[in-house]
């Protein structure tokens, strides 16, 4: 994984902003029981996530080969299937579960992790005020 790196650390996070263009958001990777994980803060909220996500992410997104609607919900709300959201805690995925890492802030994967992706040149992301999509590049 050599995009690591460009992620950052906790002292100098990735800045990035939601796909609507909407909220600002920093990404660093870090350590948790071991693993490196990433983190995701916003504002005072922070998310955990695998981050095997990017590039099992960008698989999927080879294999379909056009674009998916991102679907970004909350943990605790049902996600619509054939969403980035539902692929990403769907026991169809790679990990056969969800990629976000702690309880009841595991969700929110369709909003987070597509502007990162971007970010380090894998995938497109559209930015209107509703209704995202990504495509891997």
């Amino acid at each position: 994984m050599s995009y690591k790196e460009s992620i950052g650390t906790k002292e100098n996070p990735l800045h990035l902003k939601t796909p609507p263009l909407s909220s600002d958001y920093t990404m660093h990777v870090d350590q948790k029981d071991g693993k490196e994980i990433l983190v995701c803060t916003v504002g005072k909220t922070v998310l955990h996530y695998d981050i095997r996500c990017i590039d099992d992410l960008y698989q999927m997104l080879k294999e379909h080969n056009d674009w998916v609607d991102l679907g970004s919900k909350d943990e605790k709300q049902e996600s619509q299937k054939g969403t980035v959201e539902h692929w990403g805690r769907s026991p169809e995925n790679p990990i056969r579960g969800w990629y976000g890492l702690k309880k009841n802030f595991r969700g929110r994967f369709g909003m987070y992790i597509p502007p990162l992706m971007e970010a380090l040149g894998l995938a497109e992301v559209t930015h209107e005020k509703r209704g995202n999509k990504m495509r891997a590049k």
